[in-house]
């Protein structure tokens, strides 16, 4: 087996008198597709904050490719290889679609004066935003202003934004939050096909238990903060306490006796 991209030892985050998460043990392997479940207030978002460094850990270690990255701000954590996106989109609504693309593309490579103006002249940094929007299927998009494109597509938008980085780790968060049943099938379909370029490792938050179980190799099922069990989503189905704390299993029957 290779060595994992990514390992959390004893992870810990604790509010006063209050444990958000307790002692969360995971290794992420390249190109691997993990997503984390759990109920509201299961620790999901604390967890992700702490993996992308805008929240210190109590405890714990975090390692990305062997590097101790614990406690490091958001942007050393970038550079090392990590992106991530949000649940309320972070794009700029006035620049048009490719120019988002170009903004993040320059900022990657490290121009970082006068980013529009420099992206906007630059032959190589164009050709690049074109391909991701492409790999996003929002290329006929690109000279729109991404205020006016629609939801499902602001969310491609801001992946393509993410993957601008070259990232070795992407960290999407409710990637398909708030979309319609086509925008939801759309979104997951695109996610699959990058995951399976094999260029990729994902680890991703979702509630929604389709999109969980057609993208992810293994799930991370959190309860109270704690890590109730990591398995494959087939696994994940037949867990029974994972039936019952979380897919709602056992409601499921007494609604029917």
């Amino acid at each position: 087996m290779t060595d994992p991209i990514l390992k959390i030892s004893n992870l810990t985050k604790r509010f006063g008198g209050n444990t958000a998460v307790s002692g969360i043990n995971l290794e992420v392997q390249p190109r691997e597709t993990i997503a984390i479940i759990g109920p509201n207030g299961a620790g999901k978002t604390t967890f992700y904050n702490m993996v992308s460094g805008r929240m210190n850990p109590t405890e714990g270690k975090i390692e990305l490719e062997g590097q101790d990255i614990t406690g490091l701000p958001p942007h050393k954590i970038s550079r090392m290889g990590v992106s991530r996106s949000f649940q309320i989109n972070n794009i700029f609504p006035e620049m048009t679609v490719q120019e988002n693309v170009e903004v993040a593309v320059t900022a990657f490579h490290g121009h970082s004066r006068k980013l529009f103006n420099f992206a906007s002249r630059n032959r190589a940094v164009q050709d690049e935003a074109r391909e991701l929007l492409g790999k996003l299927q929002i290329l006929e998009l690109a000279d729109r202003r991404a205020e006016v494109i629609s939801y499902g597509d602001k969310r491609l938008l801001e992946i393509a934004v993410v993957l601008a980085t070259r990232p070795h780790l992407v960290l999407l968060d409710e990637p398909t939050a708030g979309m319609t049943p086509d925008e939801t099938k759309r979104t997951t379909s695109l996610i699959r096909q990058l995951a399976d370029t094999g260029d990729y490792t994902f680890l991703i938050t979702e509630h929604d238990m389709d999109v969980v179980f057609g993208l992810a190799d293994r799930i991370l099922v959190m309860h109270r903060g704690e890590n109730l069990f990591v398995g494959t989503p087939d696994e994940v189905k037949a867990h029974p306490e994972v039936r019952r704390a979380y897919l709602g299993e056992e409601e499921e029957e007494e609604a029917s006796a």
